[in-house]
């Protein structure tokens, strides 16, 4: 018999009932160290006062009203996002999956304006993830998210990651956009290297075709910059953001330049939800935090002395881990055992980490977690670790 949830999910056999900070608290009282942020999206942990706060005296004075008025909190994080960052204009969403949807249609809808209707190619990246609705499952291609569900939207092309002369070999005046993420969260915490970010954008503006960063996994702070695009020096034409946006609230956004939303005008896009007084008050304290030079500069310390941590980690567990990758608090332990089975060993040890692909365990902490949680947090990885080590004979 089918459960009143659908079972899309294979959910692990715990619940919380409570959050503080970098701990979450599961229904039998027991305290477990936060690695996870709900897949990158609690960026100020859990129940952060400025957030409570924020919340509570939103939800006192308005909740909804739709985008058919007026939103001034709406005006307020848009007016923080564009003094912020490359953009001219944002469009709020509810999720990461809605930002791409919208960045596919306001680039072919580019093109479309300049008299080239039938320039629709995007270019996309092998283990690329852009979300679950038909079209970001067609923009990803893995045969995992697109099998058994029928024709998906035409016009994208899938390239080797990391093969810039595939990727110079492919683009060209039939190609509408470029999409990629800086640093692949669901790929396994693959980071595109500041060089080939660049090379994208030349090639972009020597073609015309837009570039589209999604920045939903590892922007807001994350890497130590506001956005992780900002290290290699480029501004992309739309970006996508979502996730520790809203520090836990649904909220998501698409940032773009004048010349690329130009043909966004009223009635191409809605959303009843996206832009809410309550997510856009949420959103705008935490983009007032994170983007605060002294807070970025703490999360590029406590990255250094993560990394540094569990480098030696890697080095006293040679026959469970290969190496660190990604960038600030976003990293991988790229694994020669199951993730999964370091995932379940992590829950005897009172830590939550997430699986990713390419054999990678994900470490996706609140951008607030401590020193001291930073050692706790790599003891009890040492822990989970000497679990699952293969037998000695």
């Amino acid at each position: 018999m089918i459960p009143s949830v659908l079972p899309t999910y294979n959910r692990a056999p715990i619940a919380f009932v409570r959050g503080e900070g970098s701990w979450l608290v599961a229904e039998d009282g027991t305290r477990y160290l936060d690695l996870g942020s709900g897949i990158a999206v609690n960026a100020l942990g859990h129940a952060h006062p400025a957030l409570v706060a924020t919340l509570s005296e939103q939800a006192q004075r308005l909740w909804h009203v739709s985008n058919v008025y007026r939103v001034p909190e709406q005006e307020r994080l848009a007016d923080l996002l564009v003094a912020r960052t490359f953009a001219d204009t944002v469009f709020f969403t509810n999720s990461g999956t809605e930002t791409a949807e919208l960045a596919i249609k306001m680039a072919r809808k580019y093109w479309y304006d300049k008299g080239d209707a039938a320039r629709i190619e995007i270019l996309t990246f092998e283990g690329a993830f852009h979300g679950r609705s038909t079209g970001a499952i067609a923009a990803a291609g893995s045969e995992k998210m697109v099998k058994g569900f029928g024709p998906l939207m035409p016009g994208f092309r899938q390239l080797p990651w990391g093969d810039m002369a595939a990727f110079e070999a492919a683009i060209g005046p039939q190609t509408a956009a470029v999409m990629v993420e800086p640093i692949q969260g669901e790929g396994g915490i693959r980071a595109m290297s500041d060089d080939d970010l660049r090379r994208i954008r030349a090639a972009c503006d020597r073609t015309g075709a837009l570039l589209i960063l999604d920045e939903v996994q590892c922007g807001m702070g994350r890497t130590g910059r506001l956005f992780a695009h900002e290290w290699a020096g480029v501004t992309p034409d739309i970006m996508m953001v979502a996730k520790g946006i809203g520090g836990g609230f649904p909220l998501g956004a698409v940032l773009a330049t004048e010349a690329a939303a130009a043909g966004m005008t009223a009635g191409t896009h809605g959303s009843t939800y996206g832009g809410n007084p309550l997510g856009c008050a949420v959103g705008a304290t935490v983009v007032e935090t994170v983007s605060a030079p002294d807070f970025l500069a703490e999360v590029g310390r406590k990255a250094g002395l993560l990394r540094q941590k569990l480098e030696a980690l890697v080095a006293s567990h040679p026959d469970v881990f290969e190496a660190v990758r990604g960038q600030g608090l976003m990293l991988g332990l790229k694994c020669k055992v199951a993730p999964g089975d370091l995932v379940t060993a992590g829950y005897s040890e009172q830590i939550l980490t997430v699986a990713a692909a390419d054999n990678t365990l994900r470490l996706l902490p609140p951008l607030t977690i401590t020193d001291d949680e930073i050692a706790e947090a790599v003891r009890r990885l040492d822990a989970a670790a000497l679990r699952v080590a293969p037998a000695t004979s």
